[in-house]
């Protein structure tokens, strides 16, 4: 067993400088990165979006089976998600971690290897952050700054009546892979030749541990000229972000069960665990797949373009949130995403 380095030993700059001295810059928006008292960055006539998302262990994430690389792979991707669902292009992240004596300099190396592999694949940089002693495991802050076309960053306020409601991708799989893993780790509990039972259900697993941002769709939908109405991506679930974009837009919306898009792993999971696989699907969350909505005149565009799919259109306010059964009878949508506050 190769020997584990302590952080001690690099004191908290050295493990930054350790952490980040192979980072090469990609962007012409970034003018200074890691190394100063703070980032410098330079947009000219673009508009700046920032997000945050805060990572806990014991809350957010299990190291039973999640892998440090994917950890920080995923930790990133969460971030590139929230600035594509506003139309916008991420290009900086700034990453904080606090961290318990029982993590080794190479067990952040994982970390680290995930979030620069997020970073090259989706062309953004990492330009700072801070690092700070836990005493509660491990935690990850990433900071994500993307830039806007000005008229054509989405809010979730947009959606208009008889606009179309579309999705990308398919829903349901994140939360069937965690629900996988879950199991696997309960069996796995007090068995010392364990060895899990994954065949046939790796896209599950992947859509949990190892999530994609829709950078696709937002480059799909700008080839094909369309900005959508209203935009968020999902990580509550469905339901969930329906309910976020009906509000703010002050409209209804209605969504049709027959047209939720499955994937065959997740309905076949869902029978396994004998769950609704239509509640597993609105309330997953963990897709970071894009809802959004788009004028009724685009429906012939957005019909035929790979990957998205048009699953019910908006209402006036007073009619409510309904999704109509396979039946024709009308379920009200209720917000039953994750809450880590609950």
């Amino acid at each position: 067993m190769s020997q584990k380095t302590e952080i001690s030993s690099l004191g908290e700059f050295g493990l930054i400088r350790h952490l980040t001295d192979k980072i090469e810059l990609k962007n012409e928006s970034t003018i200074k990165g890691v190394g100063d008292d703070a980032a410098v960055l330079e947009y000219g006539d673009k508009q700046t979006l920032v997000t945050t998302d805060l990572l806990l262990e014991g809350i957010h994430f299990d190291l039973t089976y999640v892998p440090l690389k994917h950890l920080g792979y995923k930790s990133a991707i969460v971030n590139f998600s929230d600035i594509y669902a506003m139309n916008g292009q991420p290009k900086q992240i700034t990453v904080s971690i606090g961290i318990s004596k029982r993590f080794s300099v190479e067990d952040l190396e994982e970390l680290y290897s995930g979030i620069q592999l997020a970073c090259d694949i989706y062309g953004v940089d990492l330009v700072g952050g801070d690092t700070s002693a836990s005493m509660t495991g491990l935690a990850i802050s990433i900071t994500c700054i993307g830039e806007g076309e000005k008229g054509k960053v989405v809010y979730r306020h947009g959606a208009k009546e008889t606009d179309l409601i579309c999705v990308s991708g398919d829903l349901g799989a994140a939360y069937m892979g965690l629900q996988l893993l879950e199991r696997e780790k309960n069996v796995f509990k007090g068995q010392k030749d364990f060895t899990p039972d994954f065949a046939g259900k790796e896209y599950l697993l992947e859509r949990q541990l190892k999530p994609e941002a829709r950078k696709d769709i937002i480059k799909a939908l700008a080839q094909a000229g369309i900005v959508p109405t209203a935009m968020m991506d999902i990580s509550d679930g469905l339901s969930s972000e329906l309910l976020h974009i009906a509000k703010e837009s002050k409209v209804g919306c209605q969504v049709y069960e027959d047209r939720i898009p499955i994937d065959y792993q997740t309905a076949a999971m869902a029978e396994q665990f004998n769950m609704n696989l239509v509640t597993a699907a609105l309330n997953g969350g963990e897709d970071y797949e894009l809802l959004f909505t788009v004028p009724l005149t685009e429906h012939d565009k957005i019909s035929q373009m790979k990957g998205i799919k048009v699953i019910g259109h908006i209402t006036k306010p007073e009619l409510g949130n309904y999704l109509i059964g396979r039946d024709g009878g009308e379920i009200e949508l209720k917000a039953q995403g994750w809450n880590s506050l609950n």
